[in-house]
């Protein structure tokens, strides 16, 4: 079956590393601590089911969709707090454009896979590279460039309406 899932191990091992990431997404400490108990509850919870042959890769994917999760249940953005967007929105001029412009993320993302989504964080907000995607998703480079691709479709076709 592979290599055995040792829980106390990881949580000692790769905690820190999934709290950066879950800080990094989250941007909210409380719900990154929730964010990675989280992550150590599922991996109890599916060890039966997951081999432990690439432990970093596997917290790291596991960190980044569950963030996305709480974000999409928030309703909010992936680097702003409810703090953060009141004194966006408090410190603009444009008002109606700071609301649109999260309206169309909102819009962008609706018909979206979840593993899209996570390829459009890896890529555009962690700087990942094609490769390095490719490798975090389980996907081919070519399969993640053409994910992007249609993503900047969506969005330009946004733009003309």
């Amino acid at each position: 079956m592979g290599v055995p899932i040792d829980i106390e191990k990881y949580y000692k091992q790769y905690g820190p590393m999934v709290l950066r990431r879950c800080r990094s997404i989250l941007r909210d400490q409380n719900k990154a601590m929730d964010a990675m108990q989280d992550v150590f509850v599922n991996l109890m919870r599916y060890k039966d089911k997951l081999t432990g042959q690439y432990p970093s890769s596997l917290l790291y994917r596991m960190a980044t969709n569950i963030c996305l999760n709480i974000l999409r249940r928030d309703k909010i953005g992936p680097q702003a707090t409810d703090d953060e967007i009141l004194q966006e929105i408090a410190g603009s001029d444009d008002v109606h454009g700071v609301l649109e412009a999260r309206d169309v993320v909102d819009r962008i993302f609706t018909d979206e896979k979840e593993s899209t989504k996570t390829i459009a964080v890896l890529y555009h907000l962690d700087g990942l590279t094609l490769e390095e995607v490719a490798g975090e998703v389980g996907m081919s480079v070519s399969g993640v460039r053409k994910r992007l691709r249609n993503l900047r479709e969506k969005v330009n076709n946004l733009k003309e309406v």
